[in-house]
Parts: structure tokens; sequence; C-alpha cells
């Protein structure tokens, strides 16, 4: 009997494999992508702040492995030029904006970064794949390899009666940044153009920009961006099948 069940298990096992795998596919599409960001930090103490707007582009790789039921499977790489930061509004106790005394005009600060991003994500389609109309979600990590940064600001000793004031005059420490990412778009697909992608996606950092021990000023710097993007992709190798619309 457990001669009889164990060739049982071995002679049925593949079967189950096989019937787990969906329909091949082995199709590579390469493009470039472009869009902009919607950029914040999480500062703990926190820093009163608006949105902070930059660009980002960059080339996008991606690998279609099969249709499981519905659902097409791929992986998709990016490597991005982004420029993110933050951008802080500086009021009064009555929320008002600081104005300086000295120019009359509201104080403004930024600090804007430039980064090389780096996400890869494994992405779920519903629709067509050649010619028509695609749904798609996708999500997985983001790692980012500061560059540079720049500072805008209109004042030289900041008037401000409330607020923090240490991240304006501390340069990054930590260059690395890793996070995750996640969103979803449309696609418009024709065979022989190529393929056509708008997406949005929120990023949200697990890494902090600056020390975060008991001895640094801030416990938390976190990036959070939202990022609304553009694709073009053609493809390198399709798979032959005639199913495939």
């Amino acid at each position: 009997m457990r001669r009889l069940l164990t060739i049982s298990f071995l002679t049925l096992m593949p079967l189950s494999l096989i019937a787990q795998v969906g329909e091949h596919r082995s199709e590579m599409a390469v493009g470039i992508n472009g869009g902009y960001v919607f950029s914040t930090v999480g500062f703990m103490p926190e820093v009163n702040q608006s949105q902070h707007g930059g660009i980002t582009g960059g080339i996008t790789f991606r690998y279609t492995s099969e249709k499981y039921f519905k659902s097409i499977c791929a992986i998709v790489g990016e490597l991005n030029f982004a420029r993110i930061g933050w951008k802080e509004k500086i009021q009064d106790a009555k929320d008002q904006p600081v104005v300086n005394t000295l120019t009359g005009v509201a104080e403004s600060y930024q600090r804007d970064q430039t980064y090389i991003q780096m996400p890869v994500f494994a992405r779920l389609g519903w629709g067509r794949e050649r010619k028509g109309v695609q749904f798609f979600v996708q999500a997985g990590p983001q790692l980012g390899l500061f560059l540079s940064e720049t500072t805008k600001k209109n004042y030289d000793v900041t008037q401000r009666p409330i607020g923090v004031v240490a991240q304006d005059t501390m340069a990054v420490e930590n260059k690395f940044d890793f996070g995750i990412a996640a969103g979803g778009g449309i696609e418009f697909s024709h065979p022989k153009v190529g393929h056509f992608l708008l997406e949005g996606r929120f990023y949200y950092g697990l890494g902090d920009m600056y020390g975060n021990s008991k001895r640094d000023y801030f416990s938390r710097s976190n990036y959070q961006n939202i990022v609304v993007k553009m694709t073009y992709l053609f493809d390198i190798s399709r798979t032959k099948n005639s199913k495939i619309k």
C-alpha cells in the first residue's frame, strides 16, 4: 500500500504541476517612460508641506511569461531619473503665510533632489495583448540612489514664529533609498505600432533620508511619492501563437 501511494503521488504530481501552469508566453518589450512626480517627506517631528513637483523619465523593460486563466502575468523593470524632494508651507500660528518684513514677500523653501530609481514590479493585466485595450495593476520593491540636491528659498534668515527648521540646513545623510511602489493603469496596443501605457502609482519609502537614532533630530524622514506617467514599449520578441489577441 505504501509503495502504491508513493507511485500514485509521483505519477500525479507532474500532472498537477502542469495543470497549475497557464498558457505559455515568452515576450520581451522595451521602451521609454516619462511623467511627473508629486512628493513629500514624512518628517517626524512634522514639517508643514505642500506637494513638491518634479519630472521623471527613463527606460522600461517588460517580460510576459504566461496567461493564467484571464490574468496576463509579467515582470516589469525600470531605470529612471527622478526629481523629488519637499516644499514647505511656512505659516504662522493662525495658518497664514509668513511674510518677510524686509522684502514684503511670503517666505518659501523648496529642496530639489535628483535620484536614480529602480523599481521592479510583478504585473497582472486583463484584456487584449496584441491589439486593443488592457487594464493592469502592478506592485513591487523600488531602490533609489541619491545623486544631488539644490535649495530654493527667498530669505536669508527665516522669521517663522513656529515650525521645524532643522531640515533646512541638513544635507542628505543616507544616499540609498528603498521602499514599495504599487499602482495601475491602462494600455493601448497595436501589432504594428507598439504599446502605449498611462498609469498612476504610489511609492512609500521604508528607509529614512536622515539618521533616525535617539541622538538624531528626526525619528523619521521617508519619501512618499505619487507618480503619473506615460510609457511607450515596442516588442523585441513575441510568442508564436495565433490565438493571442
